[in-house]
């Protein structure tokens, strides 16, 4: 009942696939385990109950870190960045409000990642809960799909700085490439993405700033905030070319490609 429960809460989250798989893990035996930790519970007193306790202390700060961590893996960085940009490019930095657009990233994320936490499922959760295979072959499992999606959107510039900081020699295959040198790769890399994309999206919105600042100076209105005349410009602009289906085509579309 309790694994049932934990695979159908949320079906395409990569933080509740782990953490089912940790769940169950413990619940089969009375020695708590996670990835490189081992927590034995012990009936009587002594130093061994002190090193549980730190040892579940670290694990429960590794698990509050998970899901930044996890975010960071996946399409969301990019999403929200040039969501947030778009604001900014209109106008209105309150406008949609934060909660709408961390919403909307979070659909978006879930959408483009369902093909990789559905390889995640199949590969390791449900073999894991079948008992199948242990703990750290899921693990291992778990990770590959996520490897293969962060290699596609990753430059190879970035891989080579990581790889180069490390002092690691240079792999032959991607296998061969350590997830610590990919993982900050791999952000550096949706930054980049991210800020060319809204780069590219302030263009038309400055070009109506530069044509009424040009037409209030011309007119002699010098006191009259350009913001404030183009703001309705920019907005009708944005809903005339109908902006929010474009900007959500070219972001899914760019993680597909």
């Amino acid at each position: 009942m309790v694994k049932t429960a934990l695979t159908k809460l949320i079906p395409y989250s990569l933080p509740a696939a782990f953490l089912a798989m940790t769940l169950t893990g413990c619940a089969g035996s009375p020695e708590l385990s996670a990835p490189g930790i081992s927590l034995t519970v012990q009936e009587g007193g002594g130093p061994q109950q002190v090193t549980s306790g730190v040892q579940l202390l670290v694990l429960l700060t590794v698990l509050s870190l998970a899901p930044a961590i996890l975010i960071l893996a996946t399409s969301f960085t990019r999403i929200v960045i040039v969501l947030s940009m778009i604001r900014n490019a209109i106008g209105t930095p309150t406008i949609p409000p934060n909660q709408v657009v961390i919403g909307l990233s979070m659909l978006l994320t879930f959408f483009i990642m369902a093909p990789v936490y559905e390889q995640v499922d199949q590969q390791a959760i449900q073999p894991y809960l079948n008992q199948e295979i242990d703990q750290e072959t899921a693990l291992t499992l778990a990770v590959d799909p996520v490897r293969e999606f962060m290699f596609r959107q990753t430059r190879e510039k970035d891989i080579q700085l990581f790889l180069e900081l490390s002092e690691t020699e240079l792999p032959q295959t991607l296998e061969d490439i350590p997830t610590s040198a990919l993982f900050p790769a791999f952000v550096i890399s949706e930054l980049r993405t991210a800020f060319t994309m809204g780069f590219l999206v302030y263009i038309p919105f400055l070009v109506i700033d530069l044509v009424v600042s040009s037409i209030l100076l011309s007119m002699g209105m010098m006191m009259l905030p350009p913001s404030l005349v183009s703001l309705p410009f920019k907005i009708l602009l944005f809903v005339m070319v109908d902006g929010w289906y474009l900007i959500t085509r070219s972001l899914t579309l760019s993680f597909l490609q």
